[in-house]
């Protein structure tokens, strides 16, 4: 288990509901499922949309560095020879990956956290 996942599960064990669903006597399969995880994977939901954003970035780097074929030296190259248009579209393109990234966290908030959904 990730340190950020073990992290959340044990201070999600600490919770009142917890002890409140053991003490119905509901088995552990179901206090792990239900109870424990589905509290436990908001931060680690949002914690993975920010890290797509990095990898986003780091990719123009990664790629001049070790010489990979993709968005990121497409970007470079476009950036050298002042290629304004192929620029436009490979910025708009990553831009639209983060957002369509980010609207799938919140999505998956509403999924995770029937709290978080608008009447």
């Amino acid at each position: 288990m990730p340190p950020l996942t073990r992290a959340s599960v044990l201070e999600v064990l600490d919770e009142d509901f917890v002890r409140t669903a053991e003490s119905k006597g509901l088995t552990d399969r179901v206090i792990r499922t239900r109870h424990i995880m589905r509290n436990a994977l908001l931060p680690v939901v949002t914690t993975i949309g920010l890290q797509i954003g990095g990898l986003l970035a780091g990719a123009v780097l990664t790629e001049t560095v070790f010489s990979f074929g993709g968005i990121g030296e497409a970007l470079a190259l476009s950036f050298e020879r002042r290629d304004y248009a192929v620029l436009q579209v490979l910025i708009l393109a990553a831009a639209a990956v983060f957002v369509l990234v980010n609207l799938l966290v919140d999505v998956l908030y509403a999924v995770i956290d029937p709290r978080v959904r608008t009447r």
